[in-house]
């Protein structure tokens, strides 16, 4: 279940990029990759990185030009770590990076239903659909926005 990220991701073109208080990536479909704390961003990628950017969008998010570059490319890759981060490759170039944290649910992937998945503090990370087979309950992910 932890790579189930790339039926919901992969192959889904990214429309816009966008900062302030998270970086906000709306891919097709109405499918929203939200990051709400610290994240690398390479480019073309991290094996060979050329750029690296490390950002925390607490501070507030300017999208630089190489996460901007993002419009127009397709998700290439999706998967979620052992620990509960998040990393995306995109085709053409740029890999992004969203480490798990111990406080705080640094990421979320939000459908036009509400929140499929989440990584929860602690690098626990919750599917929507399990959510929904459960009473609701503390930890329990509810779609926001």
């Amino acid at each position: 279940m932890q790579n189930a990220i790339t039926e919901v991701l992969a192959g889904r073109l990214v429309e816009s990029v966008s900062g302030g208080g998270r970086l906000d990536l709306r891919l097709a479909g109405g499918v929203t990759v939200r990051v709400a704390h610290e994240f690398r961003f390479a480019a073309p990628s991290f094996a060979a990185p050329e750029e690296v950017g490390h950002f925390f969008p607490a501070l507030t998010v300017q999208p630089s030009a190489p996460l901007l570059a993002l419009v127009g490319r397709t998700v290439d890759t999706a998967l979620i770590t052992l620990a509960g981060g998040l990393e995306l490759g995109f085709a053409g170039g740029g890999a992004l990076s969203v480490p798990p944290h111990a406080q705080l649910a640094p990421w979320s992937v939000l459908t036009a239903g509400g929140v499929a998945c989440a990584g929860l503090p602690g690098g626990e990370v919750r599917w929507e659909e399990r959510a929904a087979e459960q009473p609701a309950g503390p930890g329990t992910v509810r779609g926001r926005e």
